[in-house]
């Protein structure tokens, strides 16, 4: 089983969407666009973000929730939500091989439903004043410190670049 998977629920803003296709092409984690989204979904408007690196990610695109949900059950793979309103904090959470990491839409987050389904609800530990970080970067915590725990960062292969 692929040790980690990251889902978008209906991205809002294309630069984060092209932002994490980018971070799912450098650390070789492969991604869920649960559709509609908030902008129409094509290459060249997320490149600005994901640079070249696009064609590297290796994402699928659902129709709905619930065709997402219904392939996610069939693989047998635990939903992983991040919110503002998680139990658990991200460092201290066991994620597990075949986790699916959720992000919401950046202007409302997932529906009850959506965040009912999910196994585990994870935030993010910030300072109290502060309301949220932007969805890819919480994404992007959530996914190293989830591949640091599996073990399952990709190989270094230095004389082909870097992606940073």
């Amino acid at each position: 089983m692929v040790p980690l998977r990251l889902a978008l629920y209906q991205p809002d803003i294309p630069q984060n969407a092209g932002a994490l296709l980018r971070l799912s092409a450098c650390l070789d984690v492969g991604v869920d666009i649960i559709e509609p989204c908030g902008f129409v979904l094509d290459e060249r408007k997320v490149r600005r973000a994901g640079m070249d690196y696009i064609q590297h990610s290796s994402y699928v695109r659902h129709p709905s929730w619930p065709s997402f949900r219904e392939r996610l059950a069939a693989e047998g793979r635990r939903l992983i939500l991040l919110t503002t309103r998680g139990e658990h904090r991200h460092d201290r959470f066991s994620f597990r091989p075949g986790d699916t990491i959720m992000v919401g839409r950046e202007s409302a987050g997932v529906p009850s439903e959506v965040a009912g389904a999910a196994q585990a609800r994870l935030r993010i530990a910030m300072r109290p004043e502060a309301r949220s970080l932007n969805v890819a970067m919480a994404a992007a915590m959530a996914v190293g410190e989830a591949l640091r725990q599996l073990g399952a960062f990709p190989e270094e292969r230095p004389e082909e670049g870097s992606c940073a």
